[in-house]
């Protein structure tokens, strides 16, 4: 899998295990619903800068984020 696509079903998954819409992880974070969308489906090459917003939200490490996206 290539690791956009990894990357954005890792955070996803981490989004929904915490029952948060697109929306709330949008509003969290200061980016645009489509963006989280785009990023989710692998659409995006999401900045250092993003994926620490994300991981912050979503409160868990980037390197969590880039470890699980790995494989």
């Amino acid at each position: 899998m290539e690791i956009t696509k990894a990357v954005g079903k890792t955070i996803k998954d981490l989004r929904t295990e915490r029952s948060l819409s697109q929306e709330d992880l949008a509003d969290l974070t200061n980016l645009h619903r489509t963006y989280i969308s785009s990023v989710e489906r692998g659409k995006r090459n999401i900045s250092i800068k993003n994926l620490e917003k994300i991981a912050k939200a979503l409160k868990v490490k980037i390197s969590n984020i880039l470890v699980d996206s790995g494989n």
